[in-house]
């Protein structure tokens, strides 16, 4: 099966999976392929560098406790250099200071291992159609977070970063969990021109990631959640 669904091209999706428990490799593997993924996979550090080396998948999923290092330092190293690669964290560390490092370097979904395999390959779909999936549990902690931090004070909207009208209903889309396809025919906009303005966003505010460029968007009061 072929998911003709993701893309105009009715390529499969490539994924490198990311794990050093071979059980749970294998669960996961074998649910992805039968949700017609092609995957690669990798039990360490070394070994998804390596693998990144030879080709950049569409897709990274990985574990953040490897046995050679952090999954933190591959996120980030996939960010700088295939930043058109959609970054998801499967893991059994759901605290804090783990969530935020793995969402500041550059990933855009955060699922813990609790998920079962066939929910994690249908997840894989809404990561590549523009969504941000993160686990229930994690969701509400970013968001006590968030009323936590002190209001920023009234005033004009600053838009310091200098963007266009455009790019803010693009922003306003992005954080509404709206995937490419949805804000370019909500915006009258060509599908394939959309990830281009996003990339202009992202440059603009200085981000990386959708989560990141939605929090500075709301800071400097250019959109309201």
């Amino acid at each position: 099966m072929i998911m003709t669904d993701q893309g105009e091209t009715g390529e499969a999706i490539t994924i490198l999976l990311v794990e050093d428990d071979a059980p749970t490799c294998w669960r996961l593997q074998d649910a992805l392929v039968k949700a017609g993924y092609e995957v690669r996979t990798a039990g360490t550090l070394g070994e998804a560098r390596s693998a990144l080396a030879v080709r950049a998948p569409r897709v990274l999923l990985t574990d953040l406790r490897l046995p050679d290092g952090h999954g933190v330092e591959l996120i980030r190293e996939t960010r700088r250099r295939f930043p058109d690669t959609e970054i998801m964290v499967i893991s059994a560390l759901g605290d804090e200071e783990s969530v935020i490092s793995a969402i500041t370097v550059g990933a855009t979904g955060y699922l813990l291992k609790d998920a079962f395999p066939t929910d994690i390959a249908t997840t894989v779909r809404d990561l590549v159609a523009g969504h941000s999936p993160i686990s229930a549990s994690i969701a509400r902690f970013i968001v006590r977070r968030t009323q936590s931090s002190s209001e920023p004070p009234p005033g004009p909207a600053l838009n310091t970063a200098k963007l266009t009208p455009r790019e803010i209903d693009i922003l306003w889309g992005i954080a509404k969990g709206f995937s490419y396809a949805e804000i370019a025919s909500h915006l009258g906009l060509s599908r394939q021109t959309v990830p281009g303005h996003i990339k202009n966003i992202y440059r603009k505010l200085e981000v990386h990631t959708r989560s990141e460029a939605v929090f500075e968007a709301v800071q400097q009061g250019l959109i309201k959640l």
